[in-house]
């Protein structure tokens, strides 16, 4: 079992648009060379499936070999974690709850809009949440799993395209993003053409 990413967003509940925040990653199973494409596209469908996702909801998205968890708070504050897909996802989540109570507790509410590079955010504890929650045993017990998990609808999705409107394309997103560098869209056009390299995109 693995996490790959903790990303945490903020949600303008006016616009939908979502701006990360702060995120923390380990790509160490990744070949070096693919780690920061392979970065910038966690980022890129994290911040995808959050403004696709309705306040207060959770959502899990399997992409290939791997599932994004994602979960909105009533208050705009997201967060996104990218798992193998043997990571159980009420653990999923039930981090998630935590990392993002957590930020709440240290970056004041009011700052979040205000935030517009991750440099900007002074909050620090993600690192420390990717490496303790690496093992699912550090769960909360189960009852208070399956409270949180029935207090809010969990979607499930197969893959990122469900999520999108009809019509839309995840090709096409990719290639109008202004938040993915030209190294990223090559990698992702080459990945899906080969299929191989990475399983991520």
């Amino acid at each position: 079992m693995k996490i790959f990413s903790i990303l945490v967003f903020n949600k303008d509940q006016s616009s939908e648009q979502a701006q990360l925040l702060k995120g923390a990653s380990d790509l160490s199973s990744f070949s070096f060379f693919n780690r920061s494409s392979i970065q910038d596209f966690m980022n890129f469908t994290g911040k995808l499936l959050v403004e696709r996702s309705g306040l207060g909801s959770r959502t899990s998205v399997s992409e290939q070999q791997y599932w994004l968890h994602v979960y909105v708070r009533a208050d705009g504050l997201a967060g996104v974690c990218v798992t193998d897909q043997e990571y159980l996802q009420r653990v999923a989540f039930t981090m998630l709850t935590k990392v993002l109570d957590d930020f709440a507790t240290k970056v004041s509410s009011s700052q979040w809009a205000t935030i517009k590079n991750e440099k900007d955010c002074t909050y620090d504890g993600l690192p420390a949440f990717l490496q303790k929650w690496q093992n699912p045993s550090e769960a909360d017990p189960m009852a208070r799993v399956q409270e949180q998990v029935e207090e809010t609808k969990i979607v499930m999705h197969e893959t990122i395209q469900a999520v999108l409107d009809r019509g839309e394309k995840l090709d096409d997103l990719v290639k109008k993003s202004e938040t993915l560098s030209d190294q990223s869209k090559l990698f992702y056009t080459q990945a899906r053409k080969m299929n191989k390299c990475c399983n991520y995109v």
